[in-house]
């Protein structure tokens, strides 16, 4: 009877963590085959990728690979790889038909992609990916891109889903951001040299849950210039619970 009872806790055990999502961490790397000296053209991605549950892990690296197919290409549209593989070696191949076409000129092309888990609960499972690609010009495209998914289905939540009011939340969070970067009340909120669209406030385009609080992330350009680089405003969760639909 106890090794009965023993072998049943053994495979409830096994049941029990074949239905827990796991995230393994996989690495690709291509490299031009063309001769060069120095600064050779190479792309390199480290991603978290979804597994156990089949149906919820699908949906979750599915979502992760569209948008690394917005991150990595050259030309007017992404490529049509379907693995990472793929999608790495159409970006080094890009790199190689221009160096045939413009043999004398020189290409120091560079790609560096790295995702992590963010931030994993019971109801949000928040993926950062860090990325930086050169394909020429003064200086390269890099930033962060947060993806919020619901760890129980795998479906990517949407940032106007978060909120219970987003124009409440907004106008919250300009309070902080005006205290935070100097920005008079009474003033634009460009008024000290920053590039906000329409001289108005907005959410940015990517939003963190952390062990901290709330990250409201504005990349590059998105709020200011390059110079000025990212910024920021970390919100405590004691201050924004109140805003969230998901917590």
């Amino acid at each position: 009877m106890k090794h009965f009872i023993l072998f049943s806790l053994f495979l409830f055990s096994v049941a029990r963590c074949s239905n827990e999502l796991v995230f393994e961490e996989q690495s690709f790397q291509r490299k031009t085959t063309l001769p060069c000296k120095e600064n050779c053209p190479q792309i390199t991605v480290k991603i978290p990728v979804a597994k156990e549950v089949p149906v919820v892990a699908d949906s979750i690296n599915k979502k992760v690979f569209s948008v690394l197919k917005e991150i990595i290409y050259f030309g007017e549209k992404p490529y049509i790889s379907t693995n990472y593989n793929g999608l790495l070696t159409s970006f080094i191949d890009s790199y190689e038909k221009l160096q045939k076409e413009f043999p004398k000129d020189t290409f120091g092309w560079e790609g560096k992609i790295e995702g992590s888990v963010k931030y994993q609960s019971d109801s949000i499972l928040n993926i950062e990916i860090k990325h930086y690609t050169f394909t020429g010009g003064a200086h390269g495209y890099e930033g962060l891109r947060s993806l919020i998914f619901n760890p129980e289905t795998g479906k990517y939540i949407p940032n106007n889903q978060l909120f219970k009011s987003k124009n409440a939340l907004m106008a919250f969070a300009e309070k902080k951001f005006r205290a935070k970067y100097k920005i008079p009340e009474n003033k634009s909120i460009n008024a000290t040299g920053l590039l906000f669209e329409d001289e108005k406030f907005h959410l940015p385009q990517n939003i963190f849950y952390t062990d901290k609080g709330l990250l409201l992330y504005y990349n590059t350009y998105e709020a200011a210039s390059y110079a000025d680089g990212p910024k920021e405003l970390l919100l405590s969760y004691k201050e924004v619970n109140d805003y969230l639909t998901i917590k």
